[in-house]
């Protein structure tokens, strides 16, 4: 018996699949995350036409109106930090749930309001529900994708974001004009409430501390009805210290939201995010003062400044569908040129050089943007230049968070609140300012100003590809550490 172990020759077990979603399933669960995202943006986009029609029926200013506005966007730079640490800890899936219980209340309560007060309140309350979609979706990703694929489903994960931003105004002015301003809050309600029943239907439980990668059985509100008809592919793995575990389920993590905190002060992709949401904020800015400025420059009535957007939202839709391929392209082709130890492999690089070529683009289009509006010129260039501005705020935004992704795939939601933290508040903060800046200096010194803070954001981007490498080592050798200390004290 014992000669016969050494004769045998020994074979080591196969590692297992870091998803065991088969590919049919992992495309739904990415289809139902793409689509989740478009709500906080149709709950934005879909408002704006109908600002001066609400304003005149509840008898305040605009300026008060737009106070909703304000608010929205607050809470959602805010509340993704809870909903992100929140589906970290408890799972995908009741976060998913909990959010669209509250948005679709939200939205069938602002069908029914009849005071300012009451529109105010339901919008922050809209805002929360609405707020989990994309850092919980972002989570979903990291838990199903390898970085060699997750450039694509990043792509087409975005493009459930930036559909809103082409068909929203167009749905919200068509809706207004044809059953009022409230019909718009009761298609929202009967959007979410329906694809909620399909999402509990169909979205399975991706959190690796629940389910590891899939083949652990998810027990619960965590569970779905589908998975009593579907097995997941690949075996369950017991991990060693030579494989690390990816079928067993990982550290539950807790419920912590200094982990934002941690996220945010992490070198190794601080300045990625603040490269990002500074992009952000022009962008932001460009499109709130678009409306104002094409109706002064063009006297346009509502239902054509409502078109204007379409441009812009069609070039965020073309930057999703180009990116995400291109950016599992650039990777591949990285690593396949690439020789030296995993942990030396140059993921900054790979991840995030093409963001130099968006980034100038995105310069010369807000340059564009500024003085053809300045100017008086023919209509068609200011809004070919809201496609570029659409098309590279985009990509500029896919390239990092698959990078963030990269980073912490076992904190996807969090890193993603984290960013959108920052974004959404420098964008708020850039919104405000915009008209202020244009009263002082004109339209065209304006948006050259802007073309010259996207310098900036440029230096945090070459910053983040030249040091975030050593950034990142020193991350993975305390995470080594901290493993073999585990194992020592667990033998």
């Amino acid at each position: 018996m014992i000669g016969s172990q050494y004769d045998q020759p020994s074979t080591r077990p196969a590692a297992p699949p870091y998803c065991s979603l088969s590919p049919l399933m992992k495309g739904l669960t990415v289809f139902i995350v793409s689509i989740a995202a478009t709500f906080s943006g149709f709950a934005t986009n879909i408002y704006f036409p109908v600002i001066p029609t609400i304003a005149a029926d509840l008898s305040v200013s605009i300026d008060l109106i737009n106070l909703s506005v304000t608010a929205y966007l607050v809470f959602q730079a805010i509340t993704p930090i809870i909903w992100g640490a929140f589906s970290d800890s408890h799972g995908r899936r009741i976060a998913y749930i909990s959010s669209f219980l509250i948005f679709t209340g939200a939205c069938a309560g602002l069908a029914k309001t009849s005071n300012y007060s009451q529109l105010m309140v339901l919008r922050c309350v809209q805002s929360i529900g609405s707020a989990s979609t994309i850092v919980v979706g972002t989570g979903v990703l990291g838990d199903i994708t390898t970085r060699e694929e997750r450039g694509g489903y990043m792509g087409f994960f975005q493009a459930g974001q930036m559909l809103p931003l082409a068909i929203g105004p167009i749905l919200g002015g068509l809706f207004a004009d044809t059953f009022g301003w409230r019909s718009i809050f009761w298609f929202l309600a009967v959007y979410s409430g329906t694809f909620l029943v399909f999402l509990v239907l169909l979205l399975p439980e991706t959190l690796r501390s629940l389910v590891g990668n899939g083949s652990i059985p998810a027990r619960g509100i965590p569970k779905t009805p589908l998975s009593y008809f579907t097995k997941p592919h690949g075996p369950r793995h017991k991990p060693s210290a030579q494989s690390p575990p990816t079928s067993e389920p990982e550290n539950k993590q807790n419920l912590e939201f200094l982990g934002l905190a941690r996220v945010l002060g992490s070198l190794e992709i601080t300045f990625a995010i603040l490269f990002v949401s500074v992009c952000y904020a022009i962008w932001q800015m460009a499109l709130t003062s678009q409306s104002t400025l094409f109706k002064k420059s063009y006297k346009l009535n509502d239902t054509q400044l409502g078109l204007t957007f379409v441009a812009n939202g069609l070039g965020c839709m073309a930057g999703t569908a180009s990116t995400g391929k291109l950016l599992d392209i650039d990777y591949q082709r990285i690593k396949s040129n690439f020789t030296g130890p995993t942990k030396a492999f140059p993921l900054e690089r790979a991840r995030l050089r093409t963001a130099w070529l968006w980034a100038g683009i995105q310069s010369a289009s807000i340059l564009m943007f500024g003085w053809t509006l300045d100017r008086d010129t023919h209509i068609a260039v200011p809004i070919a230049s809201t496609l570029l501005l659409g098309w590279t705020t985009t990509s500029i935004q896919c390239v990092v968070f698959t990078f963030l992704v990269d980073v912490y795939p076992e904190r996807g939601a969090t890193a993603a609140a984290a960013l959108n933290l920052v974004r959404c508040l420098l964008g708020g903060g850039g919104a405000a300012a915009v008209f202020p800046i244009i009263h002082r200096i004109g339209i065209g010194w304006t948006f050259t100003l802007l073309a010259g803070i996207s310098l900036v954001g440029m230096a945090f981007l070459g910053v983040q590809i030249a040091y975030g490498p050593k950034w990142r080592e020193q991350r993975v050798v305390v995470r080594i550490d901290s493993f073999e200390a585990d194992e020592a004290s667990q033998a």
